[in-house]
């Protein structure tokens, strides 16, 4: 066997592996560090690459018309919020409505059990109404708080409610009689009933948890047909 040690490079017969250094520019396996390109490609400010229409070009495709950062919903879609603290939150609305129901239990007409109650209903527009309970000496013709109240808001116009708030002063919570129930569901649906004494709300309930088989009109409609 041939010694290929003795300087002789033209006896080599794997030349083509000790051939010239690929690492030579232009070498498409030249071995450089790929990462060198686009470290000088910042440098330069060159930008990103130039757009094409392919799908995955590279390209931010937020800057596309599909996912272009902009509300595809219509412009109506959007309400205006007022910063200056005019919509108040829930639960100070709520507090707005049971104190207008402690102010008109003072003005209860109960001479006889000397249970006070006060109520008031919420239209649908933010409007309170309020009413109290005015005994009678023949006690029949005695009419709960919640039944002014609503009759109150009726005889006003008002027809469409969110809910009711009833104040007495006891330290269980006092929900509205059998007639307020079939009244109240009547004229106001399945409206939320907060119960409430002089100090706390004790309960939050919707209407059809008080009454939960309430007898009204669609019973009239069905026995017609």
């Amino acid at each position: 066997m041939p010694d290929f040690d003795d300087g002789d490079d033209t006896r080599r017969p794997f030349e083509g592996w000790h051939g010239p250094d690929r690492r030579q520019p232009g070498d498409r396996r030249s071995g450089k560090d790929r990462r060198r390109v686009k470290k000088d490609r910042r440098k330069k400010n060159l930008g990103p690459p130039k757009r094409t229409k392919e799908r995955r070009s590279g390209i931010d495709r937020r800057h596309g018309d599909r996912r272009s950062g902009r509300d595809r919903r219509s412009e109506e879609g959007w309400l205006d919020v007022p910063l200056d603290g005019t919509i108040a939150p829930a639960f100070e609305l709520e507090h707005v409505l049971v104190a207008a129901a402690r102010e008109a239990r003072e003005r209860a007409r109960a001479p006889f059990s000397k249970f006070r109650v006060g109520a008031a209903i919420e239209t649908i527009d933010g409007q309170i109404i309020t009413g109290c309970n005015i005994e009678n000496a023949s006690y029949g013709l005695t009419v709960c708080a919640e039944r002014v109240a609503l009759l109150k808001a009726l005889s006003e116009g008002h027809e469409v409610f969110t809910r009711i708030a009833v104040v007495a002063d006891t330290e269980r919570a006092t929900p509205p009689c059998g007639p307020c129930r079939q009244l109240l569901w009547e004229y106001c649906s399945d409206i939320q009933v907060i119960l409430a004494s002089l100090k706390e709300v004790k309960g939050r309930y919707q209407l059809s948890r008080l009454l939960p088989l309430p007898f009204d009109r669609s019973l009239l409609s069905s026995e017609r047909r």
